[in-house]
C-alpha cells in the first residue's frame, strides 16, 4: 500500500480572456522507499507546491520519482524542483514533444530540450511500473503519448488519468475539450470506463477536477470539496481586495476583505 495525498486540487475551468488557466492536480505517494509525485503543475502552483510538501513533512530533495502523464506545462514544467527525483515520462510522448516546432501550444519547449538530455529521465511504455504497483497504460487522444497509470498496489486500486479524463463533464458526455485526435480520446475514455467499473470502489483522479468514485448506479461522485478562488485588487488599496469564488456551480459568490483584518 502506498499513501496518498493530494497537493494541489485539479480545477475544471479556463479563463475567459487569459487562456488555459493550467490548475492540474499533484498528487504524491509514499510506499515501498519510494516518495513520488505523480505530475508536478505549472509555475503558477510552486508557493501552493511548496506550501503542501511542508505540510506533509516532504522536502524536495527528498523526492525520488516524478511520474509525469503528458508533457504540457502545466503537468511537466516542475520536475525541476526536484533535483534528486528519476523522471519518468512516455517514450512516445517524449519523441513527439521533441519533434514540435515552437508554437502557440501548451507544450514547454525548453523543458522538453531538458527532459531529452537530463540522465535522469526514464522513458516508459505501456504496461510498464515506475513504482512497484503502479502501471502505465497507454491512453493517447490528448497527446499522442499520453500515459495514465493505475495504481494496484492498493485497495481499492486508484487511477490518475491525467489529461486523458479532465474532469466529470469529459466523463460523462464521452466528449474531450483540446485533444490531438477526437477519435483516440474517445477510444481512450472507453478504456478508462472500463478500468474504472472493474473494480468496485476504485478512485479515479483527474487532471483538472476533484477525485471520484462511482456510486451504487454507478455515476462519477465527487469525493472531497472544491476549493478554488481569486483575490483580485480592485479598489484604491493594496489592503482590500475582492475575493471571487470559484466553486460554486449555480454562480459566482464575491466578497470583499480587508488584508489588515
Amino acid at each position: 500500500m502506498y499513501k496518498l495525498d493530494l497537493l494541489i486540487q485539479g480545477f475544471p475551468g479556463r479563463a475567459v480572456c487569459h487562456g488555459g488557466l493550467g490548475w492540474s492536480t499533484v498528487s504524491l505517494l509514499r510506499g515501498h522507499g519510494r516518495v513520488a509525485l505523480v505530475d508536478v503543475g505549472a509555475f503558477g502552483v510552486r508557493r501552493e507546491l511548496a506550501k503542501q510538501l511542508q505540510v506533509q513533512g516532504v522536502k524536495p530533495e527528498d523526492v525520488t520519482d516524478v511520474i509525469l502523464t503528458h508533457a504540457h506545462y502545466d503537468h511537466a514544467v516542475n520536475f525541476t524542483l526536484f533535483p534528486n527525483a528519476t523522471v519518468w515520462i512516455g517514450d512516445e510522448e517524449l519523441t513527439w514533444a521533441a519533434s514540435q516546432r515552437p508554437g502557440f501550444n501548451p507544450l514547454p519547449e525548453l523543458y522538453v530540450r531538458e527532459l531529452l538530455s537530463l540522465e535522469r529521465v526514464r522513458r516508459m511504455v505501456s504496461g510498464d511500473e515506475p513504482l512497484p504497483g503502479l502501471q502505465a497504460l497507454a491512453a493517447p487522444g490528448h497527446t499522442p503519448g499520453h500515459l495514465i497509470f493505475k495504481l494496484i498496489a492498493n485497495q481499492p486500486p486508484v487511477i490518475f488519468t491525467g489529461d486523458a479524463a479532465k474532469n466529470r463533464a469529459e466523463l460523462l458526455s464521452g466528449e474531450v475539450d483540446a485533444t490531438a485526435n477526437a477519435q483516440h480520446s474517445s477510444e481512450t475514455l472507453a478504456m478508462i470506463w472500463a478500468h474504472w467499473r472493474a473494480v468496485p470502489g476504485t478512485v479515479l483522479i483527474p487532471g483538472h477536477d476533484l477525485s471520484m468514485q462511482l456510486d451504487a448506479q454507478g455515476q462519477p461522485d465527487y469525493v472531497g470539496e472544491r476549493k478554488a478562488g481569486i483575490e483580485a485588487w480592485f479598489s484604491e488599496s493594496i489592503h482590500t481586495m475582492t475575493t471571487i469564488n470559484l466553486c460554486c456551480d449555480t454562480g459566482l459568490g464575491v466578497n470583499y476583505r480587508n488584508n489588515d483584518t
